[in-house]
């Protein structure tokens, strides 16, 4: 089963691009430069963004203030949506060296505005196995994975895509065993999630007792998630998202 993993892969492409426009030393270049490589003529552009296309061209020339955040993000999603309308090759070719990640990655969402983490155990059904006085604070996102998928096929360049935009967020594995091979990737990468959740152990004492050592050590919460299905569980963390 694979969800949103379309909805994932376009945002994964947005960000890139529009975090190197806003980073740029010069945007309106940097702009001119992905509008090419979409291959995309600046009327194009202009008339999905709703503007017309000399004020796109002075953005681009640089005869305009640097362009603002939304602004931006009407420019990158304009760029997207004319290319899907053509099959999105341009939007796949990007991640072509990364496509494995869509065999990981079920289902992965920021939210627009922090969530407590407790609501997001109580969304997965979840029974703190770890550290349950630190099972707060806010996080702003979470990845839905496949953890034998993640395990087997992703190296370390890979994994830092799981965490989205930060990695203030929820990692939930799924097709889980015993929860030591997770934490083991948890416990060697450096960066870390606010808290792990694993889904698939039947109770809490079918938890390997090497993940709940490392999750203490890393002060990182491990839950585990009671839902009936990987289905049910996205939904409600879906229904998080406001």
């Amino acid at each position: 089963m694979k969800m949103a993993t379309d909805d994932w892969l376009v945002n994964q492409v947005a960000y890139k691009i529009a975090s190197e426009i806003v980073f740029s030393n010069e945007p309106g270049r940097t702009m001119r430069k992905w509008r090419l490589i979409f291959g995309l003529t600046q009327k194009e552009v202009a008339s999905a963004m709703g503007i017309s296309s000399p004020v796109l061209s002075d953005y681009e020339k640089g005869k305009r203030r640097s362009p603002g955040i939304n602004f931006v993000s009407r420019f990158v999603r304009s760029l997207i949506d004319l290319d899907l309308q053509r099959g999105g090759k341009v939007v796949r070719k990007m991640f072509e060296g990364t496509m494995k990640l869509q065999h990981s990655v079920i289902d992965m969402v920021e939210f627009p505005e922090p969530v407590e983490l407790a609501r997001v155990v109580e969304a997965v059904a979840g029974i703190p196995l770890t550290l349950s006085d630190e099972v707060s604070g806010n996080v702003y996102g979470y990845t839905v994975i496949d953890s034998l998928a993640a395990i087997t096929e992703l190296g370390p360049y890979d994994f830092v895509n799981l965490f989205g935009r930060n990695s203030m967020r929820a990692i939930v594995f799924t097709n889980v065993t015993s929860g030591r091979s997770p934490m083991v990737a948890i416990r060697v990468f450096p960066l870390k999630p606010k808290a792990v959740i694993l889904h698939g152990p039947k109770s809490p004492e079918a938890v390997d007792g090497l993940a709940k050592k490392l999750s203490e050590i890393e002060r990182i919460p491990l839950i585990l998630s009671t839902a009936n299905s990987v289905e049910s569980m996205i939904k409600s963390l879906r229904s998080l998202v406001r």
